[in-house]
């Protein structure tokens, strides 16, 4: 029973700041997507959401695929660019010392320390 307890890999709970981040990335990426000019927003959802081919889309929207192809490649710019200031922003939480990266780093660090210092102890005597 003990090792059924503490096995917490048989327990798929997420992580909640990692759903809670990812619920909020996924947010920003549909309001950056809503905020896209029409004629890119279509072909962008055609392609990338749906998993329309371009030649698929291009007969949807009565466009020549070439056409598809480049307003795909400017939806895809016009996001990223969106996405460079949230990710500024963003990096300086990414690797934030605290929390359970904070007490993974700590108790490695210790063992280390507490290695070193059994090493330095032998030596002496």
């Amino acid at each position: 029973m003990e090792n059924i307890l503490d096995d917490t890999s048989l327990l798929d709970v997420p992580d909640p700041e990692e759903a809670l981040e990812s619920e909020r990335l996924g947010k920003t990426l549909q309001h950056a997507i809503d905020r896209l000019p029409d004629a890119f927003r279509i072909v962008f959802v055609m392609r990338m959401v749906q998993g329309m081919s371009v030649r698929e889309t291009a007969e949807i929207l009565d466009l020549n695929e070439k056409t598809v192809k480049t307003r795909l490649f400017r939806a895809r710019r016009m996001l990223r660019e969106r996405f460079k200031g949230y990710l500024q922003g963003a990096s300086a939480h990414v690797y934030e010392f605290a929390g359970r990266r904070c007490d993974a780093l700590t108790a490695a660090v210790m063992a280390r320390i507490a290695a070193l210092g059994a090493g330095s102890m032998e030596t002496r005597k």
